[in-house]
């Protein structure tokens, strides 16, 4: 019922996808990290089988030597997906087979966006699956380039193409900071396919949800601190690697215009939390008070290494994680939050996984981790959602991002490798959000 027509494209192609595939699951170091699970018994076959889930699945290399990558259980590939399910693999970025894959991906992406930037997915054949434009679609493939960089040195992806895709990127978040200008249209989208009303804010409009799903308001907080952590390295990219210190400027002040536009706009005092991050807002006075499981997300912020102002990350992270959450659930198994995307009532291992990569309690990343385990049905992978009463009724039978995700869970968690997100970025640090800016807040 998602995604229908990348559900048709799947049917067609996907038994080939797997032969290709083949040839990346016999990656050494995945294959060695795969069999060295360090944890609870009962959870050894989830973590080997969502670490290679990707790379025996999904991941097919082409004839112009780039890495094709499908979601799962659909054919198509998702800037998003593709880009967050090759992070954990970015932990053996040494190995010269996960190099060639990942690089691939890097570079695939930056064709995709050349054919057209506002669209999400795309086909094998470099054809749109679908023109959603969500602003983290194009901030996943700079991320993913840039911590590639870092982990590897290697500028060989780095090529005069992804340049120029990304700046596209650049130019196309430029237009949407003031969404009157823009031809984009949306038949999912109100008002003729524009969208809901918007004001000028500073911060980049975006059409659709990291779910796909229409954006209630245009503004939305999570992908807009994400396109910041974007902008951030790939001005890093152009000064050090692309020498490009006219357009590393331009990218800074994008970026500084986003932060400002967070911190003005995107900040609600709330009586029973304090102040606390917005989902969305539209400029113009209106804000949606939730969080969707799909990240970007608001409980993801830490993950996202946007430095938010601690103390409103924890009042926003006490309100998702409760019932005043409209898209909070909990069950007999498990309680967590979900999304209008699926079933009322189900919660994703996704905003689960990402509960224990920003938790500081080590109590709750056990139960979080009991948690996902309790909702393995027999197939040792992460599903889209799940019903937290009877783990059997889910959606999507293999959903490759949550496997990823989980993967990255166990490796971070409860086997010790640090994040492959490097700390130092360019040394441009970003703010935090000021606290003069409340002062005059109630």
């Amino acid at each position: 019922m998602k995604r229908l027509a990348a559900i048709f494209f799947v049917l067609a192609v996907c038994s080939s996808f797997r032969a290709d595939a083949s040839q990346a699951a016999e990656i050494d170091a995945l294959s060695k990290a795969a069999s060295e699970y360090k944890g609870a018994p009962d959870a050894s076959q989830i973590y080997s089988e969502c670490l290679l889930s990707t790379v025996r699945y999904d991941v097919s290399f082409t004839p112009d030597k780039t890495t094709y990558v499908i979601t799962g259980d659909i054919g198509a590939m998702w800037l998003r997906d593709a880009s967050a399910q090759m992070r954990p693999y970015l932990f053996f970025a040494q190995d010269p087979g996960v190099r060639d894959m990942v690089r691939g991906v890097i570079e695939r992406e930056a064709k995709d966006i050349l054919v057209d930037p506002y669209a999400n997915a795309f086909n094998r054949d470099y054809r749109v699956t679908e023109e959603k434009f969500e602003l983290d679609s194009l901030a996943y493939p700079i991320v993913l380039a840039w911590n590639y960089w870092k982990e590897t040195g290697d500028q060989a992806a780095l090529n005069a193409d992804t340049k120029s895709a990304y700046e596209r990127a650049v130019f196309l978040m430029e237009l949407e900071r003031d969404h009157s200008l823009s031809q984009y249209r949306h038949r999912s989208l109100p008002n003729g396919g524009v969208g809901s009303p918007v004001g000028y804010t500073g911060m980049v409009w975006t059409g659709f949800r990291p779910s796909d799903d229409a954006a209630l308001y245009g503004y939305n907080i999570p992908d807009n601190m994400f396109a910041v952590v974007a902008l951030t390295e790939l001005a890093d990219l152009e000064t050090t690697v692309w020498h490009d210190g006219k357009m590393a400027a331009e990218v800074t002040a994008l970026r500084d215009g986003i932060v400002d536009g967070i911190d003005n706009y995107g900040i609600v005092y709330t009586p029973k939390y304090g102040y606390i991050y917005a989902y969305e807002v539209d400029g113009l006075g209106h804000n949606n008070l939730m969080d969707d499981a799909n990240v970007p997300s608001l409980l993801s912020i830490p993950y996202l290494q946007y430095p938010a102002d601690a103390g409103i990350y924890e009042n926003t992270r006490r309100f998702v994680l409760s019932p005043d959450n409209p898209y909070y659930f909990s069950g007999k198994g498990a309680s967590g939050i979900g999304s209008p995307h699926t079933p009322k009532g189900y919660i994703w291992p996704l905003a689960l996984a990402v509960q224990g990569l920003t938790a500081q309690d080590p109590k709750e990343v056990a139960l979080v981790l009991s948690e996902l385990r309790a909702s393995d049905t027999g197939d040792h992978l992460m599903h889209e959602s799940f019903d937290p009463n009877d783990p059997t009724k889910f959606t999507r039978s293999n959903f490759g991002w949550a496997c990823s995700l989980y993967a990255e869970l166990v490796l971070n968690r409860l086997m010790g490798y640090a994040s492959p997100l490097p700390p130092n970025r360019g040394g441009m640090p970003l703010r935090a959000a000021s606290a003069s800016i409340f002062a005059a807040r109630p």
